[in-house]
């Protein structure tokens, strides 16, 4: 196996935290969030410490600079964790050491409190970074369903998080309820063939039920941020959804059976 380092990483701070050869092509990405509005250097300094025992291949920083400090070709120390037994928690009986093996592990910038979000910059960047890590690994496309089962399945799933893997909300509600859009935006850099898809949901076969959990989301009169609103906060649940229409760029808008209006699917994951 052959591996790459993307040339958007303008530092690069090698952390000691690491497994060297990775086992596993990469045909996943596993996106994090490092608690705090840090830059890539600052980031990275921080994996520099041994008794840290943590790492990630890159650290994607709050003024968009991007850091290397676990080269692809080595596996980062990043999306562990255990029970209350000691135990590596497994989905699908992987881990999440084993997850990083065939994983890209990226840690983004964020806010020291819920929801934990990133600035425009980061974002930006994070979109760029995961385009080119599809595009030197040979990764067609980004596939979120929000479905743990499907992990080990990067056919149908090829996005995971640490949530699953920790008894952690990482990345943050900010990050992950937006890994539908990230996905949309990426692909549509690599040209995918996404018709009739939506990485934030699954299938586009209507109805289906979608979660709710954000207590802001708007619901507004047709699909997209320039049509009016016609409430100003939904509250969170279930939720089920009968039409499905693309918005502005690359977003998708479901239809509430209930008739109060069309909500933003990037904020939503799969029942």
């Amino acid at each position: 196996m052959e591996f790459s380092n993307s040339p958007l990483a303008t530092v690069r701070m090698i952390s000691p935290n690491r497994t060297a050869n990775r086992n596993h092509a990469i045909d996943t990405i596993t996106i994090h969030c490092f608690v705090g509005q840090v830059t890539a250097k600052q980031g990275c300094e921080v994996f520099q410490s041994r008794s840290m025992q943590a790492s990630c291949n890159y650290v994607v920083g709050c003024d968009g600079s991007i850091g290397l400090c676990v080269e692809e070709k080595d596996r980062s120390w990043c999306t562990g964790g255990k029970d209350k037994k000691g135990n590596p928690i497994r989905v699908n009986g992987i881990s999440g050491a084993s997850n990083d093996y065939q994983a890209v592990t990226i840690e983004v910038a964020c806010d020291g409190t819920h929801p934990y979000a990133i600035t425009e910059k980061a974002m930006a960047s994070l979109i760029e970074l995961c385009a080119d890590i599809c595009r030197r690994n040979g990764i067609k496309k980004l596939l979120w369903s929000g479905d743990k089962k499907l992990v080990g399945n990067p056919g149908k799933q090829n996005l995971t998080v640490h949530r699953w893997f920790a008894n952690k909300a990482c990345p943050g509600d900010y990050i992950y309820q937006r890994i539908g859009s990230i996905a949309a935006k990426v692909n549509a850099k690599l040209g995918a063939d996404v018709t009739g898809q939506h990485p934030g949901i699954s299938v586009s076969k209507v109805p289906y039920q979608v979660r709710i959990t954000a207590a802001d989301l708007r619901v507004r009169r047709g699909p997209g941020t320039d049509t009016a609103i016609v409430q100003n906060g939904i509250k969170p649940g279930v939720y089920t959804i009968v039409s499905e229409a693309a918005g502005k760029g690359a977003s998708m808008w479901g239809k509430l059976k209930s008739g109060a209006g069309w909500v933003s699917l990037d904020y939503c994951t799969r029942v």
